[in-house]
C-alpha cells in the first residue's frame, strides 16, 4: 500500500518515496517482499501520490494496481478486488521489514487457512523504542495494549485471528520525522 498522502510526516516527499538509508521506502518494503516467499509484488497505487505511481512504472519488478486516493479501507478494498485471495498486505511505511520477517508472519498465517491474519506489536514495544503509536486497541483476553503494524493477511473469510510479534523491524512505521531518525538509527 503506497498511495497514501502522507500528512503525518510533514515532508516534501510523498511518503513511499522518503528515504530512510538512503533508499526509498517502497523500494525497501519491496525488496523485502521479493526477498520472501511472497509469489507476486503489487504496489497500490492512488491519485494522491503521483511520484510514487511513477517510480513504480519504472520498477520491473512491481506490478502497479490503480485506485481512487479515497482513503486506505477504500484503496485496499480496489486492490483486493483486483487480486487472488488469500494476500498479503504491506504499508509501505515499513523501511525495516526483511523477508524473515515476512516469512514469519506467512508461516503463522498458514497454508490454506480461510481466515485473515492482523499482525500487531505490544504498543509497549513501540514506546519502548520511540517510535510513534498513533493506532492502538486492548485485546479483550487479557487487556494487553497492542497496535496494528501494516501487516495483514486478508482471505475470504470475515473470520480474523491475529499474529502478535516482538519484532522490532515491523514495530517502526515512518509516519513522523522521529519514526524516521529511529529506522535510519535501527537499520
Amino acid at each position: 500500500m503506497c498511495g497514501g498522502r502522507g500528512t503525518r510526516l510533514d515532508t516534501e516527499v510523498e511518503k513511499p518515496l522518503f528515504e530512510v538509508g538512503e533508499r526509498p521506502m517502497v523500494a525497501r518494503v519491496a525488496d523485502a517482499l521479493e526477498a520472501s516467499r511472497v509469489e507476486t509484488v503489487h504496489a497500490v497505487v492512488s491519485p494522491d501520490a503521483p511520484e510514487t505511481r511513477e517510480f513504480v512504472a519504472n520498477e520491473d519488478s512491481l506490478a502497479a494496481i490503480e485506485t481512487p486516493g479515497e482513503g486506505y479501507v477504500e484503496d485496499l478494498q480496489v486492490a483486493l478486488e483486483a487480486v487472488e485471495l488469500p494476500v498479503l498486505t504491506v504499508a509501505a511505511d515499513l523501511p525495516l521489514l526483511a523477508d524473515d520477517a515476512v516469512n514469519a508472519v506467512l508461516d503463522a498465517h498458514g497454508s490454506g487457512e480461510h481466515c485473515s491474519t492482523t499482525v500487531c506489536v505490544p504498543a509497549s514495544l513501540k514506546r519502548a523504542l520511540g517510535a510513534s503509536a498513533d493506532t492502538t486497541f486492548e485485546r479483550e483476553a487479557d487487556g494487553r495494549e497492542l497496535a496494528p503494524t501494516g501487516v495483514n493477511v486478508v482471505a475470504e473469510s470475515t473470520e480474523d485471528t491475529m499474529y502478535e510479534t516482538y519484532d522490532a523491524r515491523l514495530a517502526v512505521n515512518v509516519n513522523r520525522l522521529s519514526d524516521a531518525e529511529l529506522a535510519e538509527e535501527l537499520l
